[in-house]
Formats: structure tokens, C-alpha cells, sequence
């Protein structure tokens, strides 16, 4: 197992894979001004490597424009000087989550509005495959210009192992063997595994989710958006579930239950199952649901799991949630999530009504639009 690895096992919240790699990276790049330059040429990203100062920070805060809803903060800023200009390049990274907020169309924005900046460049780089082919049009439309390129990770591997002899180089490289990221773009004999068993896997999941629970979920909450699980929120958000909206028109308030961490940052990790409870940073009453949520988990630390609940701006949540190992052992393993479903569902009634001293309406298949779900925007499964 590498440093990195032992090191982010022994962070006592929710694994923060992606800002604890963006940590390691940035480092290591800059204390080595020479690959990162040299990465940067080799994606044509920069023309010459004739910069006097190079300043790179992570998590760099920026105050929203006019038109953004909230700030915004940077995974990586790198800032060439070659003592007459600056070039300025924001670099997002992300191994299992995607961009889901339209991030990457704020830090266009941002960049093309920065002041005394000669080249002003977006880099977004991937574990997974994730096209934002519409990003490149709005980037080249502003003024002054942002040049926009996507990067995977694996990429970077293969540019990294040419400085294998460096030990910090070699800890990064046995880390993003180990979370996916050396991954090219070859079909492995996992990928051929699970393409002939795809179907059969999406039943067994459909099956546990089946019109006995759906009813309950119904019953308990109002409703059950699109009638079924959609296949759509598992390409978004990693997840494969039921779900509806309590508050009117809007995702600032809503639950879900099914399969949650579908596409997990440590591929030996297993997904999990049950039911989330979420609150929007916008809503209104967000601090008194954080609150009640707060008594929740101080009432049953053994039976939920807190999520963002004292992070700003961010969403928050409430978890009733086991791993799907859990279940492995069972001899019927359908009817076993089917009675953990459930019971989860019966969970969030039971708190609801106990912690919360306001009505929830859940929202019908009928009253809910396609602009409602675009609106459901960030993935609990890459922020619990």
C-alpha cells in the first residue's frame, strides 16, 4: 500500500480522495518546475518554458461575479511570470465526482474577467471520461479569451513514469494505480466482465427496488419522481435510485434511496445502499433543517451518518446507509436489500417526524419537469 494511501485511511471524516490528491500533485509539481512545464508543453497548453517565477496554490478562493450564485474555489492556480507577463491557468480536478455545478462555466468566467493576465487558461482533468464539448465555444467567445483543455488522468501517469526515479513520483504513481487513475484507454478484462453481465446486474438492482418498495416510498413521502430508478442519475451522480423533491419547485430539499458510490474513487471500495436525506446551501430554511439534522446524529450516531453539515457553502445531508458487503452473506440477496430499503424508508418517516416540526410534500411523477432534474446537481455519493 503507498503513503498516500495509509495516510488518507487515517483522515477520521468522509475520504476526501480528490482535494488529498490535488494536495499531492500540486506539490509535487511544485518542487518540479521542470515536469510541470514539461507536461504542459506536451499538451501544446504552453509554447515555451522561459518563465523567471512559477507560484502555484491550491483551494484559492474567488469572489462570484454578478451572474454567479455563490464564490468559487479553485482546485490548483498556477501562475507563469516571465517578468514582463503573466500567464494564469486554474486547473479542476476530478477522479470519481464530475462537474456538476457548471463550475467549469464560472471559472471561464472568472479567468476572462482577472485582471493584467497575458494567457488565461482552464485545464480540466479527469479520472473518468466526462466530454464538455460546450465549454469550448463560450471560452472562445469571451473577451479577453480563455483557452480551454481536457485532460484524463491516465495521461498524466504516462507522462509521470518517465520520472519514476523520483520516490515521491513513485508513491503518486502506485496512488493512481490504486484509485484508477492509470487507467488507458484499452479495455480490460474487468470491462469485458462487466459488459456481458451488465443487464443482469441492472435487474437484480431494479428487482431490490421493486413496485412493494416504490409504494412505500410513496406513501411515506408523496411521491416518486419519473415512477422508477433512472439509469440517467447513475451516468450523473454514480448512484441508481428512487427519489423526490419536498420543497415546491425546487431540489433545495429532497431524499433518495437505492445504490449510492457506484463509481467509487478506490476501486476496491464497495457501494452502498440506503436512504439520503439533502438540503440545498440557497434554501431558506437550511438552518433549521441542519439543526434538527445535527439531533439526528447526535441521537443515533450508530444509525446515521452526517454529511457537510457544517460546511459552507456546500449540501448537506443525513445518510441511513450499510455497504452492499453487508448483504453478501445473506442467501437471498434481493429480498435482503428489498427489507433494508424498507426499513430505511420507515427510518426517515419515523425522523421526520420526530426532528422536523415542519410539513414535507413530496412531489408527484406528474408534477415534476426535466428543469426540476437538472436541477439536482451534485452527488451525494462524492460528498458523504
Amino acid at each position: 500500500m503507498s503513503l498516500f494511501t495509509n495516510l488518507l485511511n487515517l483522515h477520521s471524516a468522509s475520504k476526501p480522495c480528490e482535494d488529498f490528491f490535488t494536495e499531492i500533485v500540486a506539490y509535487f509539481l511544485s518542487v518540479n518546475n521542470d515536469i510541470l512545464l514539461s507536461w504542459l508543453k506536451h499538451h501544446s497548453i504552453i509554447s515555451d518554458d522561459n518563465y523567471s517565477s512559477i507560484k502555484i496554490s491550491t483551494q484559492q478562493e474567488h469572489k462570484g461575479l454578478e451572474s454567479h450564485t455563490e464564490d468559487s474555489r479553485l482546485d490548483i492556480v498556477v501562475e507563469l511570470s516571465n517578468g514582463f507577463s503573466t500567464d494564469v491557468i486554474f486547473i479542476e480536478s476530478k477522479i470519481g465526482a464530475k462537474d456538476g455545478n457548471n463550475s467549469l462555466k464560472k471559472y471561464i468566467e472568472i479567468l476572462s474577467n482577472l485582471p493584467n493576465v497575458r494567457h488565461r487558461i482552464l485545464i480540466y482533468i479527469t479520472r473518468d471520461y466526462d466530454p464538455k464539448k460546450e465549454i469550448k465555444t463560450p471560452a472562445f467567445n469571451l473577451e479577453p479569451k480563455v483557452s480551454f483543455y481536457q485532460l484524463r488522468w491516465h495521461q498524466f501517469y504516462a507522462r509521470l513514469q518517465q520520472h519514476a526515479t523520483d520516490i515521491l513520483a513513485q508513491e503518486i504513481l502506485m496512488f493512481m494505480r490504486r484509485n484508477g487513475m492509470s487507467t488507458t484507454n484499452q479495455f480490460s478484462s474487468l470491462d469485458l466482465l462487466t459488459m456481458v453481465n451488465f443487464n443482469k446486474t441492472l435487474n437484480l438492482m431494479e428487482s431490490t427496488l421493486s413496485e412493494e418498495v416504490q409504494q412505500e416510498f410513496k406513501v411515506a413521502f408523496g411521491g416518486v419522481i419519473r415512477g422508477a430508478a433512472s439509469r440517467t442519475q447513475w451516468k450523473w451522480d454514480e448512484r441508481f435510485i428512487i427519489y423526490t423533491h419536498f420543497s415546491p419547485s425546487t431540489w433545495d430539499l429532497w431524499c433518495g434511496l437505492g445504490y449510492f458510490g457506484l463509481n467509487p474513487s478506490n476501486l476496491t471500495d464497495y457501494p452502498y445502499l440506503g436512504i439520503f436525506l439533502q438540503v440545498s446551501h440557497r434554501f431558506g430554511q437550511r438552518p433549521k433543517i441542519i439543526e434538527s439534522m445535527q439531533k439526528i446524529i447526535n441521537d443515533k450516531p450508530n444509525l446515521w451518518t452526517p454529511s457537510n453539515l457544517k460546511v459552507l457553502p456546500a449540501w448537506s445531508g443525513i445518510f441511513y446507509r450499510k455497504s452492499l458487503q453487508d448483504f453478501l452473506s445473506e442467501e437471498n440477496h434481493v429480498s435482503a436489500i428489498q427489507l433494508f430499503f424498507q426499513e430505511s424508508i420507515r427510518e426517515l418517516k419515523t425522523v421526520q417526524e420526530q426532528y422536523f416540526d415542519f410539513p414535507w410534500k413530496g412531489v408527484s411523477t406528474e408534477e415534476a419537469t426535466e428543469a426540476d432534474k437538472e436541477d439536482l446537481d451534485t452527488s451525494p455519493s462524492s460528498i458523504a
